[in-house]
């Protein structure tokens, strides 16, 4: 009640700013650890809905991850920025890259600090063979499938080319779709060779406005005080935490004891993967 009061009486301009850092994926997989459209599109509604808004800022620190959760969320900000007509602006902190780079050119205008990272415009695919492995112990792998192909990329078999061969298409396809994505929203700003551009490299800040991958250099605050004057207010929108996971017992006691406790050490893992490409 009391934030209701402040926010409705408030003087001088107000620009909300969405936290989205983290992990790109869907719940399922990273629970409530990551970003996905289920988490993140109540933290969008709640900023442009917000009460004397001039413009919606996000704060972004992501790595990357899934491009189906990255497509969602980029396309639920054009939506909202088209309804009530306001500009975004896209902060980068430490990275905005790959699927974070998605959620970047959703904005209208990109600022990032000199030594923050971007780009990585491209489609990765990880995992481990095991196949050796299984020999040396004298285990057997046994696969039955109706289809032919069902069983692609099997880590306890060998590798088969006609498998990587339709992994690398299905990977194009979706590269095809990140690339015409930001030549979209970066039209006549890119800098560059495109074999560059969409080569999966990664640069600085600084670097990046030379590619044309970001607009200006700056601060959040500092930047948003200069454009809209000392005053301005910028409320985070964030996810509202639950009691329990502010003491860090709301993830294990919702998955389920035990088994929660070693889902969300998986997700923990998987999730400084994604960040390590980046030597973060």
């Amino acid at each position: 009640m009391l934030n209701w009061f402040r926010d409705r009486f408030r003087r001088g301009p107000v620009v909300p700013v969405v936290r989205l850092s983290g992990v790109i994926a869907s719940n399922a997989l990273l629970g409530n650890r990551g970003l996905s459209i289920e988490s993140v599109a109540p933290l969008l509604k709640r900023a442009f809905d917000m009460r004397g808004a001039k413009a919606v800022a996000l704060s972004i620190n992501s790595p990357g991850g899934s491009p189906v959760q990255s497509a969602l969320i980029g396309q639920r900000i054009r939506l909202f920025a088209g309804e009530k007509d306001m500009k975004v602006i896209a902060f980068v902190q430490d990275v905005a890259a790959s699927g974070g780079y998605w959620l970047a050119c959703a904005a209208d205008e990109i600022i990032a600090d000199p030594h923050s990272i971007v780009g990585s415009i491209g489609v990765i695919s990880a995992g481990f063979g095991f196949q050796d492995l299984l020999a040396r112990i004298g285990v057997e792998r046994r696969v039955h499938t109706a289809g032919g192909r069902k069983s692609m990329l099997d880590p306890f078999r060998p590798e088969k080319t006609e498998d990587v061969e339709r992994l690398a298409r299905l990977q194009a396809e979706i590269h095809d779709g990140f690339k015409d994505w930001v030549r979209q929203r970066r039209a006549g700003k890119l800098n560059g060779h495109e074999e560059l551009l969409f080569s999966g490299e990664f640069w600085t800040g600084r670097r990046g406005i030379e590619l044309g991958l970001v607009d200006g250099l700056g601060e959040l605050r500092a930047t948003l005080q200069a454009r809209y004057g000392a005053k301005v207010h910028l409320p985070m929108i964030g996810p509202r935490r639950r009691l329990l996971s502010r003491f860090g017992l709301g993830g294990a006691l919702e998955g389920g004891g035990l088994e929660g406790v070693g889902a969300s050490t998986l997700a923990a893992i998987e999730e400084r993967l994604h960040w390590q490409r980046f030597g973060l």
